[in-house]
């Protein structure tokens, strides 16, 4: 049962929970269990796949968008630009008009003022990036070149191509498959269904884009309330793996990887346990925007569980949509959340960056911290206090203020870098624009930057330490 009050609805009474014997589960049609199967091939295929090229180890879905952006950069240039202006021009009508233009609804683009007023300044500033108009130091590779040429440029172009499969694999049974077998781990330690687990796979192995837009899709249709969505979006819109594995390149730690992403996992399950128990996440409402879609509440051995997630999965395969149908929905949905969040990105993280390579800020909050950052026992603490602070502009920051440092200090930074998760560059502001009915303010992202890295100093210290007296670094 659920009561519906104002936009919102609350679950009145959680749901018995239920043994195999209880559940009727879906007969296996070869047409269904064929859709589900094919479905999660693709999926698992495109983003999963471990595959070499050019002397790495990557997967599909990082090829397909590497070979974009870098075979055709002007091209992606001149939809960027377009994307942010019709975002800024289509907001504006929206927020001025009656959510109508010549018959086209256009009420999908309304937001806050706040929002409204970033999208315009996205849009103002995509001509002066991509003309490369105004003075020299707002281009250069750590500001304005970082900003347009590889964040707005990427995120651009992975939401609407990871949008089209991660639709086809949710829309066609994998959502229920991985949620149901994910739900003895998730529910216990961070307090979501087991679907969130999707959302943090997609994070993983292709881009928080990604991972948000299957938040974002999933709270619209009542499978998440407004606490699950706090929880996902600021605890596991983590890094790819292909990112840690950029890092720890740059870092010139490279044999180092599998301790780098190692000490990464371990950090992130560490902080998400912690802070999901904590406001500001465990004060927020357990209101849903949408008719509430719980889990069926479940309790059975592993192979009940196998049981019960593709009978789940086939179920939604059967009731689901064509591959051709879900593939052109998740195209569409991914170049209208383009839209809407490119502009934000562009301005926020703009920002962020000139304010980081321009200003002492950063150094003079990092100042008070060199003294923590030696009791931890981490060398070069005048280069590595800063890079702690840093973060929270651009997550690849700290890890260009720390190439000259010991192995240990690069591995400590590393670690942290790509641990604390929210920053202002690309992240931040995307989730704010993108879950603004949650909602999700600037100053719980902060706070959250925070609390995150309180519990990272130490853990990540002692990580270090142990691999360093194990003879690791």
């Amino acid at each position: 049962m659920s009561t519906e009050t104002g936009n919102t609805y609350t679950v009145d009474t959680e749901p018995a929970v239920e043994s195999i014997e209880e559940i009727e589960l879906n007969e296996y049609d070869t047409r269904p269990v064929a859709k589900f199967v094919v479905a999660f091939l693709i999926g698992g295929v495109f983003f999963l796949l471990p595959v070499p090229y050019q002397g790495e180890v990557t997967v599909p879905f990082d090829i397909v968008v590497s070979n974009i952006t870098g075979t055709f950069p002007d091209a992606v240039g001149v939809y960027s630009l377009a994307i942010i202006v019709a975002g800024g021009v289509l907001t504006t009508l929206a927020m001025v008009g009656d959510g109508e233009v010549s018959g086209y609804d256009v009420s999908y683009f309304e937001t806050s003022t706040v929002f409204w007023l970033l999208r315009v300044a996205g849009l103002v500033l995509a001509p002066v990036m991509f003309f490369k108009l105004g003075p020299g130091w707002l281009h250069t590779p750590s500001t304005g070149g970082l900003m347009w040429n590889t964040l707005v440029y990427s995120v651009g172009v992975i939401i609407p191509i990871g949008a089209i499969f991660i639709t086809i694999f949710v829309e066609l049974g994998g959502l229920e498959f991985v949620g149901t077998l994910a739900r003895p781990i998730m529910r216990p330690l961070f307090k979501v269904p087991g679907r969130a687990a999707l959302d943090s796979l997609a994070s993983w192995v292709g881009s928080y884009s990604v991972g948000l837009y299957v938040t974002r899709n999933v709270f619209e249709a009542g499978g998440y309330h407004k606490r699950d969505v706090f929880t996902i979006a600021t605890c596991f819109s983590t890094v790819s793996i292909g990112f840690v594995g950029v890092v720890a390149a740059t870092l010139e730690i490279l044999p180092l990887f599998p301790l780098v992403f190692g000490a990464y996992f371990l950090c992130v399950v560490v902080t998400g346990a912690i802070l999901v128990r904590l406001p500001p996440i465990s004060t927020t409402p357990e209101e849903y925007i949408a008719e509430p879609d719980p889990e069926v509440a479940f309790s059975g051995s592993p192979t009940d569980y196998v049981r019960l997630a593709t009978s789940e999965a086939v179920g939604k395969a059967e009731a689901g949509e064509t591959f051709a149908e879900a593939a052109k929905r998740g195209f569409v949905d991914g170049l209208k959340l383009t839209s809407l969040i490119l502009g934000t990105i562009l301005a926020v993280g703009l920002a962020a960056t000139l304010l980081s390579a321009h200003t002492p800020l950063f150094d003079i909050l990092g100042q008070p911290l060199t003294p923590l950052i030696a009791a931890l026992g981490i060398p070069n603490a005048e280069v590595v206090a800063p890079a702690t602070i840093v973060g929270i502009t651009e997550m690849y920051v700290p890890v260009l203020l720390v190439t000259e440092t010991a192995t240990k200090a690069k591995f400590f930074v590393a670690v942290l870098a790509v641990s604390q998760l929210i920053f202002f560059s690309s992240v931040g502001p995307m989730i704010m624009d993108m879950f603004s009915d949650v909602p999700i303010r600037f100053r719980e992202l902060v706070a959250l930057f925070v609390m995150r890295t309180v519990i990272l100093l130490p853990l990540i210290a002692g990580i270090t330490h142990a691999l360093a007296a194990l003879g690791f670094l």
